[in-house]
């Protein structure tokens, strides 16, 4: 478990991202059209005398997983793409502040919006440092298992990326190399299926080879785990169209289940806390840190309390906040809700005073994203140090649920969805009453529970958007709000990768 007053040893993934943000891997040249990539980095080494030794692997691989803090993987872009058009959260801050939020919300986003070109760069940047490992470690002479142990690593990151890209825009490109000549540098889109089954042989490749678990110099890595939790959620997303897939979900959190590696965290409110990071219920979550003189990571984080992001206690910006129909969502006594929402007024229960909102901002905030006053105003970028949850145990679970309840077996089902209730009903305000069991053996019923569990379980992880439409109640939930079937099942491509592209990239329909 690590924590801020740890001081971790250079060779730990989070020191690393520190020393990657600062700047240390070249990227090879490619087309501005589908990653906008940067090219050589100030002080670096020339491209050809990079990628030859084991130490260049070691860098090459822990650029990728810096690269996953920058703000196009976490900020605004992310927050728009993934979270803002739900029904859990809303742009937040006052009415005249980052107005393109207001886009997403209300389904009216033009393909020339910024943010879907920030985060489609984002996501292949991402792919694009992936893609230099795998194309250039096996060249490299060194220890052969860690040479597979890295090759693995970036399979997971580059299924990750692209998992993000599919589910956000449908027809992409799929690269799955360094350009090398004209067409590769400006690739046609591939069906979501192609993109699908890729990302299903990354994580098949990663799970044979990636570890249980690591030493502490190398907390934050990709694991066994990981890649196989990733892959039930992949193969979740798929199953609108192919309902064969519950089995391979079943079959991958299963797999997860018996590892035996992870559990729940024993206070829902405390597993999402600065000292508790890298817990027993993460699977994987982004490493972060405050990189002194670094904005693009500094600046890349959630926000929590409107206010001057410059003092305490107002350390936040206000933006990406939870709405009153996940507040009404929460059954009587859920501790989660306080785990969920940060309300003005209020006492945080780590001990700080919420401040009343600003006038016209909102008085409800993101406490996923909430880092003690006192620390977040030391940087005055409201706690950029902390991780990014992206896969927990309690999702494994609850997919398990889900797969089994699809498959049959209610029994089973009711076992992995009571582990998760029972979790909060321990620190329920009662007990003996609060969060009842659930007992339903009707698939139907059982299924629309899963569906309460999930939402309140998950809220403000970006989660609640992607998983509405994936089971098929995206008209029915966010029809009110402006969403549109056979459009909004995906984002318009960037505008600009189109006119980069010259034609190639092709519109998505209704766009």
């Amino acid at each position: 478990m690590s924590t801020k007053n740890k001081t971790y040893p250079v060779s730990s993934l989070k020191g690393l991202t520190l020393y990657i943000a600062a700047g240390c891997l070249l990227l090879a040249s490619c087309s501005k059209s589908f990653t906008d990539a940067k090219g050589a980095l100030v002080g670096q080494p020339p491209a050809t005398s990079f990628w030859k030794t084991a130490d260049d692997a070691t860098r090459g691989v822990n650029s990728m997983y810096g690269n996953l803090r920058t703000w196009n993987n976490t900020a605004f872009a992310a927050i728009a793409i993934e979270n803002t058009a739900s029904d859990d959260a809303v742009k937040g801050s006052t009415s005249n502040d980052a107005t393109f939020f207001n886009q997403y919300d209300n389904f009216t986003v033009d393909p020339s919006e910024g943010q879907l070109d920030g985060f489609w760069t984002g996501q292949y940047q991402n792919i694009n440092f992936c893609n230099q490992v795998l194309d250039n470690v096996p060249k490299i002479s060194m220890d052969g298992a860690l040479k597979n142990r890295y090759l693995a690593e970036a399979k997971f990151v580059r299924a990750y990326s692209y998992f993000r890209l599919v589910r956000a825009f449908g027809n992409i490109p799929l690269v799955l190399h360094l350009p090398d000549s004209a067409a590769s540098l400006n690739p046609k889109q591939s069906t979501p299926e192609q993109v699908y089954a890729a990302i299903e042989q990354d994580l098949t490749d990663a799970a044979n080879v990636l570890p249980v678990s690591y030493g502490p110099s190398d907390i934050g890595r990709a694991t066994k785990g990981a890649a196989l939790a990733l892959h039930a959620k992949v193969a979740m997303y798929q199953t609108q169209t192919n309902q064969a897939k519950w089995t391979d979900v079943l079959n991958f959190t299963d797999q997860v289940i018996a590892l035996h590696v992870y559990d729940l965290f024993p206070d829902y409110y405390q597993e999402f806390r600065y000292a508790n990071e890298n817990s027993v219920e993460s699977i994987f979550e982004i490493q972060c840190d405050y990189v002194p003189g670094n904005d693009d990571i500094n600046s890349s984080q959630y926000s929590q309390v409107q206010g001057n992001r410059d003092a305490s206690p107002s350390a936040g910006w206000g933006f990406n906040v939870p709405t009153q129909s996940l507040i009404d969502e929460f059954e009587a006594g859920d501790p989660r809700l306080v785990g969920t929402v940060m309300m003005a007024g209020t006492t945080t229960p780590s001990g700080d005073n919420v401040p009343m909102p600003a006038a016209g901002a909102p008085d409800k905030y993101n406490m996923k994203s909430y880092v003690p006053f006192a620390i977040a105003g030391l940087s005055g970028n409201q706690g950029c140090g902390q991780n990014v949850r992206v896969i927990r145990y309690a999702e494994v679970l609850l997919m398990n649920a889900e797969a089994n309840n699809e498959t049959g077996n209610s029994a089973a089902a009711l076992v992995s969805l009571e582990k998760v209730r029972a979790r909060a009903r321990a620190k329920s305000t009662n007990p003996a009453t609060d969060l009842p069991e659930v007992t339903t053996t009707d698939k139907a019923a059982l299924r629309t529970a899963i569906y309460h569990e999930r939402r309140v379980e998950l809220g403000m992880e970006n989660d609640r958007y992607f998983d509405v439409i994936r089971q098929g109640r995206a008209a029915a939930v966010f029809g009110t709000l402006g969403w549109k079937a056979n459009k909004n099942e995906v984002w318009p491509i960037p505008q600009a990768e189109i006119d980069n592209s010259g034609g190639v990239l092709v519109q998505n329909k209704g766009y």
